[in-house]
């Protein structure tokens, strides 16, 4: 499936409503099915990924249904999940797959996850490993990818807490070994480098565990915690990780404002907005308010003088998912932007790394690749407008340009596919998008919300 853009708004004046955070609601189906009682979700964000978590407990014989725009999850606790008749399919969602492998590693059956080919193709020895560790029995394929068979005995083993230090700031990670920590005898405890999105934890506390949070050490009392979690009512913010490309678009057009309502501000997410006012780009938050364990806020952002700046470090962690679309805001700022230490980028849905430098050479960007990044030369708020070039192997360069048009291969990246797309509005040629359906995976009304601006 593909998608061209080709228009440049001479003034866009807007409020945008984004869909429910990807990382939350994957989080309240979990926690709903698990937790004793009835949980009421608002706000659910109905993209693939998400559904196949809902399917997923479904399948575990949990009932799980909407009603009235809400999702509504009668949870009887962990131990009354029931082994499923088939594969547990997770589509193209690493988080589903990380998440689950975790807490499935307490139950007394066999479970099996599987996804699609470019889940298929990611390391899931991170998760594996520190598992094992506690006692988990899991086979995998080619050396720690899925599919993923957990308790291939139909026996649970007897899981016990650790303390693991994790070499990645990784949420992902986080998340699985407290998941199964619920189920492990005595403390569980993780360290990261940094602080990776903490929405776990804010969620086991917000359900009734005894939890624990010292610096960048998280502990959790299985055995205090996993008969006590309860459900609760849940309202999810709007997806910062979606919002930041309406973000970069009120940056980057010209007599632009924008504002997204009620969007998460967790602190552990707001890198996007660090990275911003590094940037020199304006931008407010009002109406600052909670909904459940997540602080929210409009954000107003408009047109503005764009700044090269460097973005490293503990910066990185908080808006891993963002860098793509920080590219293009990169690439029309004046002076260079440099971007280190984002090796995580090299193992996503892509090699976002390599992807978001062809999508920068497709837009006729200077740009140079690093091991853990790039180094963008911006061209300070000047339309994209590159010159023909010799029609590349798609293949293996995901793009070429002709007279008339750019054409990008996103590579089934959701948010590739959503960053040539915010660039084709301040393009001057036509951009082609190919393999837009995986934008269904997190953020079904983008195309939608894109074609309103005008």
């Amino acid at each position: 499936m593909q998608k061209t853009i080709s228009k440049i708004p001479k003034s866009v004046k807007k409020v945008i409503s984004i869909p429910g955070d990807k990382s939350v609601s994957h989080r309240s189906i979990i926690f709903g099915a698990i937790a004793k009682g009835l949980t009421e979700v608002s706000n659910f964000l109905t993209g693939e990924d998400c559904i196949c978590t809902m399917k997923a407990f479904q399948a575990l014989g949990v009932s799980i249904k909407e009603s009235n725009d809400k999702v509504l999850i009668e949870g009887q606790g962990f131990s009354a999940l029931k082994p499923p008749n088939h594969e547990i399919y997770l589509g193209n969602s690493g988080t589903g797959m990380r998440l689950l492998a975790g807490l499935f590693a307490g139950l007394s059956f066999k479970t099996i996850l599987t996804g699609d080919r470019s889940l298929s193709g990611r390391p899931m020895n991170r998760v594996i490993q520190p598992l094992t560790l506690m006692g988990a029995c899991i086979n995998s394929q080619d050396g720690g990818k899925a599919p993923l068979v957990i308790n291939p005995q139909n026996q649970a083993p007897n899981l016990h807490g650790i303390n693991y230090r994790s070499p990645i700031a990784s949420a992902q990670v986080k998340s699985s070994i407290l998941l199964a920590g619920l189920n492990a005898d005595g403390i569980t405890t993780v360290s990261e480098p940094e602080k990776s999105r903490d929405h776990t934890e804010r969620m086991l506390k917000y359900f009734g565990a005894d939890l624990q949070i010292n610096g960048l050490s998280v502990s959790l009392n299985g055995p205090n915690s996993r008969n006590n979690l309860i459900g609760q009512k849940i309202n999810v913010p709007s997806d910062i990780s979606s919002a930041a490309f309406f973000l970069v678009a009120g940056a980057i057009l010209e007599d632009a404002e924008l504002k997204l309502s009620q969007v998460g501000i967790n602190p552990t997410r707001t890198g996007i907005l660090d990275a911003l006012g590094l940037m020199n780009v304006k931008f407010n938050l009002e109406n600052i308010d909670e909904t459940g364990a997540e602080p929210i806020a409009d954000i107003l952002i408009s047109s503005s003088d764009i700044k090269g700046a460097v973005i490293d470090g503990d910066l990185i962690p908080r808006l891993i998912d963002e860098i793509p679309i920080l590219a293009i805001l990169a690439s029309q700022a004046s002076g260079t932007t440099t971007i280190s230490n984002a090796e995580e980028l090299r193992v996503k849905e892509s090699d976002r790394v390599h992807t978001t430098i062809n999508l920068l050479k497709a837009l006729g960007i200077e740009v140079q690749e690093k091991p853990d990044g790039m180094i963008i030369q911006g061209q300070n708020k000047k339309p994209f407008n590159p010159c023909k070039t010799a029609w590349q192997d798609l293949s293996e360069h995901s793009y070429y340009i002709s007279d008339d048009k750019i054409v990008f291969d996103s590579h089934g990246d959701h948010r590739l596919a959503m960053s040539a797309a915010i660039a084709g509005l301040y393009s001057i040629k036509p951009i082609e998008i190919l393999q837009v359906e995986f934008v269904n995976t997190s953020f079904p009304s983008f195309f939608e919300i894109l074609q309103s601006i005008d």
